[in-house]
């Protein structure tokens, strides 16, 4: 029977299945009514699992919580890893964290579990169907347990590499993703939903420094996806505040409960890993991944894998940030070449082309070929503003425009500004954003282009008065907006020695 024990809990790699198949066998094996193993978390000298065999969910309730390493006769095995053997379990005041069973003299056995020399833990039968435990269970227990020792050695060393290659392979796919094109936000998101994944955790969550001096969640990713952790801030003085800004680590065994902790969400959340995310000396956030309230503790093991995990990703996320402004820096170069060559080629060609017509139309001699001519300068000066106007768009920046009535005037004429070497003015009358609806205020926009456009080409330009009026109504009663852009510089065909040669006033309005 030893011999087919031994054989058989070798036969399986996953470690939580050989642990339960060690319990069980052992029970079969020396006739308890119930056993136990228990997993010893070294760090903190303390059982972190219970593996139980022959309980029902009642006696597993009457346990309660797992016992704290202080006291009780579970706890006896944890400090003091020798083997234990008592013939009457109810009468010994060490008995606590036992199921209790049926009233009555019991028997109790333990002993621990070494992997190589660290104790792993202990295996724990009480109850014998013939009475009280023998020196031969006793050797028979320390037999297999030994032999356990090695079946869990080699489940353990399968699953450290299983979840090493798992986490290997995320941090690879999190870095293809990032280097994809994503938009920051997706970017973090990203991140946290790996890391979630990878760490079996509840949460995975990344904060960022605010302008205050604390930190807010700016990215999560959970099971059920409660919509108030984003948002969510650590204000400043907090004391976990200071080792994440530090770019420390921090792991914590209950969130609800740790001091340090000062947010409304942390009742939610048990074990927890707050992890910097930084490259080059660089702070960019923290990746914190917190598991259920109760949940199992982090290892050693997977807080170095998260650790360089965390590290691979802060990496990808700079490298993704330079990726993205490197080409948002060459759009900018390449539509600035673009209006270059439009205003230096293009316009210059064409206005001389206007001028070569309008000095053959003084010169014509017919009144057809004068009406021709007029309508050839006309077209011409009709596509100079037009092509005036695509490069006071392409001034403006490709990315993050405004999308509001007020921001959209307000970056025309901050474009302008750039080619006619002086800011113009603007002002705003009435609720312009609210009153403005899409459709007046794209072709608000439109006409202000060309007028700022217009204004550029006509000599002596060294004030544009812009106003957006929304409170005037319009000569048919209705209400409207209004667009009125006054210049001083000097009309077409004029010398500027008459003050009405001076100033060009374009006027524009339609209904909200």
């Amino acid at each position: 029977m030893l011999l087919a024990a031994v054989l058989g809990i070798g036969t399986d790699l996953e470690l939580r299945t050989t642990l339960q198949h060690i319990v069980d066998t052992a029970t079969d094996l020396i006739g308890a009514r119930y056993g136990a193993l228990g997993v010893v978390d070294s760090e903190r000298g303390r059982l972190t699992e219970l593996f139980t065999a022959g309980m029902s969910d009642a006696d597993r309730q009457h346990i309660g919580r797992l016992p704290d390493g202080r006291k009780g006769l579970l706890d006896i095995l944890v400090q003091d890893p020798r083997p234990l053997r008592i013939d009457d379990l109810a009468a010994d005041p060490r008995s606590a964290g036992v199921p209790s069973g049926r009233p009555g003299k019991r028997s109790f056995l333990g002993v621990p579990i070494r992997v190589d020399t660290e104790v792993f833990g202990s295996l724990y039968l009480t109850e014998k169907g013939g009475g009280a435990f023998t020196e031969e269970d006793q050797g028979l227990l320390r037999v297999l347990a030994s032999q356990a020792g090695i079946a869990i050695g080699n489940a353990r060393l399968y699953g450290t590499a299983r979840q090493r290659e798992r986490w290997i392979a995320g941090a690879a796919a999190v870095t293809n993703a990032l280097l994809t094109g994503e938009t920051a936000t997706d970017a973090m998101i990203t991140v946290a939903e790996s890391a979630r994944a990878l760490a079996d955790a509840y949460a995975g969550v990344v904060l960022q420094p605010t302008a205050e001096g604390g930190m807010e969640i700016v990215a999560a990713s959970t099971v059920d996806d409660p919509g108030d952790i984003v948002g969510t801030t650590i204000a400043p003085g907090s004391p976990i505040l200071v080792q994440l800004l530090g770019g420390e680590p921090v792991f914590i065994d209950d969130s609800a409960t740790d001091p340090r902790m000062s947010t409304h969400v942390r009742v939610r959340f048990g074990p927890s890993m707050m992890l910097p995310l930084q490259s080059g000396g660089k702070l960019i956030g923290t990746l914190a991944l917190p598991r259920r309230r109760g949940g199992r503790p982090y290892t050693a093991e997977d807080r170095l894998l998260a650790t360089q995990f965390a590290s691979q990703a802060a990496l990808a996320l700079v490298l993704a940030d330079s990726r993205a402004d490197r080409e948002q820096l060459a759009v900018y170069e390449d539509r600035d070449r673009i209006a270059r060559d439009l205003h230096d080629l293009v316009v210059q060609r064409l206005f001389a082309t206007e001028m070569m017509l309008e000095s053959t139309r003084r010169r014509a001699t017919t009144t057809d070929l004068d009406e021709l001519l007029g309508r050839a300068v006309d077209e011409l000066d009709s596509t100079i503003q037009e092509v005036r106007t695509a490069i006071f768009a392409l001034q403006q920046p490709p990315a993050d425009a405004p999308t509001s009535i007020r921001g959209k005037v307000l970056g025309e004429t901050a474009g302008a500004a750039v080619l006619l070497g002086f800011r113009p003015s603007v002002r705003f009358k009435g609720p312009v954003d609210t009153l403005v609806g899409e459709p007046a205020g794209r072709q608000l926009v439109s006409v202000l282009r060309g007028a700022l456009a217009a204004a550029h080409r006509r000599t002596g330009v060294t004030a544009i008065e812009v106003e957006v009026d929304t409170t005037a109504p319009l000569p048919d009663g209705r209400d409207g907006v209004r667009l009125v852009v006054v210049d001083n510089g000097l009309r077409e065909g004029g010398t500027g020695e008459a003050p009405d040669e001076r100033g060009t006033t374009v006027t524009w309005e339609a209904p909200r």
